[in-house]
């Protein structure tokens, strides 16, 4: 019911405007939350573990509240900028760029749910355990897809806006690291390079990666991309980065052998 009304108000907000689902930082965190809800009750329907309604309902919540701290005034139609004036860049780039967004985060945090599950609960079995990884996986191959479709299309408008594909911007170096450490993650997994705990801290820590290009490199107020920027965020990315390496460091610790159910249970 939650996701109805959000789609509502979503397709309610693009009916308003005029305008491409994602045209400023607020309606970025909207979106976000969005599609991971749709992601996690994709999972659920293939899955039916509850982790899927779990990391839906959690992220769906968290981005919403991300959404009204970045509301300011109120007033989130604001006019956009001349070079952000083309529906058609709008709704190809942003809208991949920001679906590899979501796609990221939303593996970083079935990495938690890996991590915290194997260290406080019995209930991941090595079944379960298997299937977390196999979400994961994925999640990052669609992070990767989005992250560089949306990255390349973002150098064609650059090419278009500025005359130059790439100019090693702070906001394109930020798009540019997701698409890194996506295909870190994937390399990793290929190779056997990292267990189903590696997989995990490591889409853990592309959080750490993802909320640098989404805020991050807007907080340096330097660069082309000189708009959509926000103050007074470093406190709030510091600690969740904070919180990030917290969790990636109790990924290290052993984890208990997983067990197969048995019976009934």
């Amino acid at each position: 019911m939650t996701l109805a009304v959000h789609t509502f108000a979503l397709g309610a907000r693009i009916y308003i405007s005029g305008r491409p689902p994602v045209t400023n930082l607020y309606s970025s965190a909207v979106f976000i939350g969005w599609g991971c809800v749709i992601a996690g009750l994709v999972f659920e329907s293939l899955f039916k573990l509850g982790i899927g309604n779990l990391i839906a309902s959690a992220l769906g919540a968290a981005s919403l509240g991300i959404s009204h701290l970045l509301s300011g005034d109120g007033d989130t139609f604001a006019v956009l900028q001349a070079v952000l004036d083309t529906q058609f860049w709008l709704a190809t780039h942003v809208v991949l760029i920001t679906l590899g967004y979501s796609a990221t985060f939303l593996a970083g945090h079935l990495g938690i749910v890996q991590i915290l599950g194997n260290l406080a609960t019995p209930w991941v079995t090595k079944e379960r355990q298997q299937d977390l990884t196999r979400m994961i996986y994925g999640t990052v191959c669609f992070g990767m897809f989005f992250s560089f479709v949306g990255t390349v299309l973002g150098g064609l408008w650059a090419d278009d806006s500025w005359g130059r594909f790439w100019g090693w911007d702070p906001k394109e170096n930020g798009a540019l690291l997701i698409v890194i450490w996506n295909a870190l993650l994937l390399h990793a997994r290929w190779d056997r390079i990292v267990s189903d705990r590696g997989f995990a801290n490591l889409a853990i820590a592309g959080n750490i990666v993802t909320s640098w290009s989404w805020f991050g490199v807007n907080e340096l107020g330097i660069g082309l991309h000189s708009y959509g920027f926000t103050d007074g965020v470093w406190l709030s990315l510091w600690i969740y980065w904070i919180s990030q390496v917290a969790l990636i460091a109790a990924g290290l610790i052993p984890w208990r052998q997983p067990s197969t159910p048995t019976g009934d249970a």
